[in-house]
């Protein structure tokens, strides 16, 4: 409703500004109840359980109705059905490396090594181009994006000046991107006078620009095989944010990595906090205590005046 009602007031504006049709937005004074951004929360081991025995439950369900064992599409749609504890969920770094390295030999690999690690946003990884990577660098360039619009693949600049970055890449993610490029050689090869030079990193096997719903599938896929606890694919941003800031990143350079306008909206909006470093933090805070009561234990810290 808070997202209507901005596009309606916007649309309005425009109209009094630009065309004078109106001279009052109505859009402008209608009042919402606020509306809380969902909190992300991290796939503990205590939420997995509970949520794979609702999984089970409801796979069972689906199973007696059909009266026949049940297809693997259907258990994935079951699998990416089944309610979660927060509509944002975020996996673990184990998690993340599990489903990265089922990724390993897919041919999309790569793009989801820049969603997971670097925070790219789906439209983003799917609209990265050749010309705006350099792999010696160990950077890339995102300067363009692909989107949907209903169904249909729009191509565009990313939603934002902050949102057109450069990214420092690993090494790892750049020895990935080597070996994809040489996959899509491969394939140039394969497709002869069929193959579209389209310029973009990830394109289909005939090198058009990749729809970004068959991205999306294909991650519930990899994960669904390997046996994670579902995210939707836009979760591994939050999950790289995440992980950025648990190895000790400044929010700053967080902040630059994900293209936000501010270090507020990264903080409040895409992080979640570990158990691990949770527990961490907590240890190191009663460390730094303890190690003043030992200092308290040889000095007095106040001379009291002496009464008779």
């Amino acid at each position: 409703m808070h997202r209507i009602r901005a596009t309606l007031r916007h649309a309005l504006n425009i109209a009094i500004k630009q065309d004078r049709l109106i001279d009052f937005n109505p859009a402008a004074v209608v009042e919402l109840p606020d509306a809380d951004r969902p909190k992300a929360l991290v796939w503990t081991d205590e939420r997995v359980a509970d949520w794979n025995r609702d999984l089970q439950d409801r796979l069972d369900v689906e199973q007696q109705r059909r009266g026949a064992r049940l297809s693997r599409a259907s258990m994935i749609n079951v699998y990416a059905s089944v309610p979660r504890p927060s509509p944002v969920m975020v996996w673990t770094p184990s998690h993340t490396y599990t489903f990265l390295a089922q990724a390993a030999t897919h041919r999309l690999s790569a793009l989801y090594r820049l969603i997971a690690l670097r925070g790219l946003r789906r439209g983003e990884a799917v609209g990265l181009r050749w010309k705006d990577v350099d792999l010696a660098a160990g950077t890339a360039g995102v300067h363009w994006q692909i989107t949907q619009l209903g169904w249909e693949p729009v191509q565009g600049r990313p939603k934002t000046e902050a949102s057109d970055r450069t990214v420092a890449l690993d090494e790892d993610t750049v020895s990935a991107l080597r070996g994809h490029r040489k996959r899509q050689a491969a394939e140039r090869l394969a497709a002869g006078e069929a193959w579209t030079n389209s310029g973009f990193v990830f394109t289909d096997e005939i090198g058009g620009p990749l729809h970004p719903q068959q991205v999306s599938d294909h991650f519930y896929q990899l994960a669904f095989q390997v046996g994670l606890p579902p995210v939707r694919l836009h979760d591994l941003r939050h999950g790289a944010a995440s992980l950025m800031l648990a190895a000790g990143v400044d929010l700053k350079v967080v902040q630059e990595t994900l293209g936000h306008v501010s270090s507020t909206f990264t903080r409040d909006t895409y992080t979640s906090v570990y158990p691990e470093v949770a527990r961490a933090a907590a240890e190191s805070t009663a460390a730094l205590v303890n190690t003043a009561a030992a200092g308290a234990q040889t000095a007095r810290l106040i001379t009291l005046p002496n009464h008779t």
